[in-house]
């Protein structure tokens, strides 16, 4: 997948301006604050339908402005093209439209132009809450698996309705009548399709890893460890197995459920334990070594997606070399010469082979 031009009208602090990126590593420099992040969310938008750094859409808008417009045009690997544009109005909900169609629901769009990207702010996904570890493996089974997306938007509502016929059993202690049995199995069978999906997302996603950290960082041995909340689960289980074990624990919590109102285990609960050397990353590791291991992350989802769907994904890597030293940034230039096309910000200009560089001030169209 390439991006071959995106538009920016009033996003963030672009009033008007534009990128044409060449096919292979693009490096976009300038000063702090001139607006080189926003160039990433704006191919962001057009690629995930949000931005990467948690921002709303009205928060992305340009002071003093009613709305903002992205306007842009991807060429997939197969030489199929795709026009992507993002319309956000005050006080109404975002429009986005693919080829002049409307989509609706966006999820529709996800997966369809495969993007990775790297910023500072999700070293959380590496030393932070398990919720970021969550989002990480399901914006990267999404994107490669329909299936996994709508059962994981159907378990969220489906959890949704349990939490609240829960909190209703406690706050007017009545009778359960065999309702939250329905909701019960529901949720189970979701839960199940979801964790079997995850466990082998991690088998096939581990030894891409295990592979590319080796090229970033000698003598140390990483792990990934799924921690499941149902207890541990074996890799041979199947969907069907995991279903009844899942709809066992839950009745066998029903009633410490109904008083804490609230689904006390399943893919919600679950988290990723990362390890170096047999210790918990978050709690021994150095910056350096969380940095690493974030990047051989996104780097191992790049290889994922690639071969999952024969596309490769835009690679959006935000500020990604700093603090590291020279030995480690080769390191990575080499192996994003592989990648296809990538998107790098940048304080300052770098002169190295087979980068083309452009400044950030450059991209923005001066009003007559």
């Amino acid at each position: 997948m390439r991006l071959e031009r995106i538009k920016y009208e009033n996003f963030r602090n672009h009033r008007l301006s534009a990128f044409v990126p060449e096919e292979g590593i693009n490096l976009i420099y300038g000063r702090n604050g001139s607006g080189k992040t926003s160039i990433l969310e704006g191919i962001h938008y057009c690629a995930l339908t949000k931005g990467f750094v948690s921002a709303t859409d009205g928060e992305c808008l340009l002071f003093s402005s009613d709305y903002f417009l992205l306007d842009s045009s991807f060429q997939g690997g197969s030489g199929y093209g795709l026009c992507v544009k993002i319309t956000y109005k005050k006080e109404k909900e975002k429009q986005i439209s693919v080829n002049n169609s409307d989509i609706k629901p966006f999820s529709r769009h996800i997966g369809t132009i495969p993007c990775i990207t790297f910023s500072p702010p999700e070293i959380v996904i590496v030393n932070g809450a398990p919720a970021e570890r969550r989002r990480f493996i399901d914006n990267t089974i999404s994107q490669t698996n329909r299936r996994y997306l709508d059962d994981l938007l159907s378990y969220r509502r489906v959890l949704q309705q349990r939490n609240a016929l829960l909190a209703q059993l406690n706050e007017r202690n009545i009778r359960n009548d065999g309702m939250l049995s329905i909701w019960t199995e529901n949720l189970s069978r979701l839960a199940a399709s979801i964790v079997h999906a995850r466990v082998l997302f991690l088998r096939a996603f581990y030894d891409q890893f295990r592979e590319l950290y080796a090229q970033l960082s000698l003598n140390e041995d990483p792990s990934l460890i799924y921690q499941c909340s149902l207890g541990k689960i074996s890799e041979e289980l199947s969907i069907e197995e995991l279903y009844d074990r899942i709809f066992k624990k839950y009745e066998e919590t029903e009633k410490h459920e109904i008083l804490r109102a609230q689904t006390l285990s399943g893919p919600h609960r679950d988290d990723l334990l990362f390890l170096i050397n047999g210790k918990e990353i978050k709690k021994y590791a150095s910056q350096g070594q969380l940095r690493t291991f974030l990047i051989a992350l996104k780097l191992s989802q790049h290889r994922f997606f690639y071969e999952a769907t024969g596309e490769k994904p835009i690679c959006l890597l935000d500020d990604i070399f700093s603090e590291l030293d020279e030995s480690r940034t080769h390191d990575i230039f080499s192996i994003l010469e592989t990648c296809g096309q990538t998107i790098i910000t940048s304080t300052e200009k770098k002169d190295r082979k087979n980068v083309a560089a452009f400044s950030v001030e450059s991209m923005k169209i001066k009003s007559e």
